[in-house]
Parts: C-alpha cells; sequence; structure tokens
C-alpha cells in the first residue's frame, strides 16, 4: 500500500514538473525543469525494481541531454528578445491532444494479450546488455554516437560568433578614406 502511494506521488511530482517545463517562459528555467522530469522518472523507474534503466536515465538524460541542453541554450543566445506568452498557448487544444495521445496508449496497452499471459520474461542482465551493446549492435552504436559528434560539432559551428575584424574570403578592405580618394574601384571591394 505504501509503495504505490509513494509512487503516486512521485508519478504526480514527475507530471508537475513537465508542466513547468512547457509552461516556464525562459529557457534556462525549463531545461532545469526537464533535468527534474528526467530525475524524477529515474526515481519512477528505481521503484519498479528497472535498477539499469533508473542508471541509463541518471547518467544519459539528466547528465548528459539536460547538460547539453542548457550548453547550448547559453551558447547560441539567439532567443535574447523573444519571450513566448504563456497566453498565446491554445490549452484547450492541448489538454485535447494529451488526452488522445493518452487514450490511444492506454488503448493499445489494453489490447496487448501478451501483457496478461502470466509468463515470466527472461532476466537479462547488464552483461547481457553491453554484450548486445558492444558486441551483437557495435555498428549501430558506433554510428549513433557519430551522429551525436556531428550534431554538436554542426550545432557550434552554426551557434558561434563571427569576429568583426575576420576577414571576408573574397573581399579586400580598404579604409573609408582610401576609398574616397581613389577614383579606380578594387576588384571584390566590400560596397557600403
Amino acid at each position: 500500500m505504501t509503495a504505490s502511494v509513494g509512487f503516486g506521488f512521485m508519478a504526480a511530482c514527475t507530471l508537475v514538473s513537465a508542466i513547468f517545463v512547457v509552461r516556464s517562459k525562459n529557457l534556462i528555467r525549463a531545461a532545469l525543469w526537464l533535468g527534474a522530469t528526467l530525475l524524477l522518472t529515474a526515481a519512477l523507474y528505481a521503484m519498479l525494481d528497472a535498477s539499469f534503466l533508473a542508471g541509463v536515465q541518471v547518467l544519459l538524460y539528466v547528465g548528459g541531454i539536460s547538460t547539453l541542453l542548457i550548453f547550448g541554450v547559453m551558447m547560441t543566445r539567439k532567443h535574447e528578445g523573444l519571450v513566448v506568452e504563456a497566453e498565446t498557448v491554445n490549452v484547450p487544444r492541448g489538454v485535447f491532444a494529451a488526452g488522445a495521445l493518452f487514450g490511444g496508449v492506454a488503448a493499445a496497452i489494453k489490447m496487448t494479450p501478451e501483457l496478461d499471459s502470466g509468463v515470466r520474461p527472461p532476466v537479462v542482465t547488464a552483461n547481457d546488455l553491453g554484450r548486445g551493446l558492444l558486441i551483437d549492435h557495435v555498428l549501430a552504436f558506433e554510428v549513433v554516437s557519430l551522429l551525436l559528434l556531428v550534431a554538436i560539432i554542426g550545432a557550434v559551428v552554426i551557434a558561434r560568433k563571427r569576429d568583426p575584424g575576420a576577414e571576408v574570403p573574397g573581399f579586400v578592405r580598404r579604409p573609408l578614406a582610401a576609398k574616397a580618394s581613389s577614383a579606380k574601384p578594387v576588384a571584390n571591394e566590400v560596397s557600403p
């Protein structure tokens, strides 16, 4: 009885923090609430005796994704001056979409016959999971890690600021006084 009450309390806290993620006007606060939501999800996994999933949730999502998200938001700063007002959100449409999604998932779970079969699934150890990731599916594992590396490099290249004094290839810069005194223009000159 107390386990189900504790699980319900954790689930309610997860739901509240998820609502704060979507209702937050500040991107940094939204990222921090997302980290709290992911940490509470890990606590739910731990309460369901899925300790490996709880550990992976903390390491990958709370530690990695939340840190990358906060780093990306702070590095780009392209959101300055833009404020998303909470009043512009269509709440009834969002509630309807969330209810429809919940109803669809609940119906799919209810109609799945294998859930009530009474046969216990085989026990999978961390050794089996490690063997599956690093031996059986090593190519897919490495492709995903390479894809994440390329995405991070692309985000840094897109978000970096240009040095105001940097030379642009193909253009020659001259002082303003020299432009006015010369009658002959230089090829590929930047015009004001």
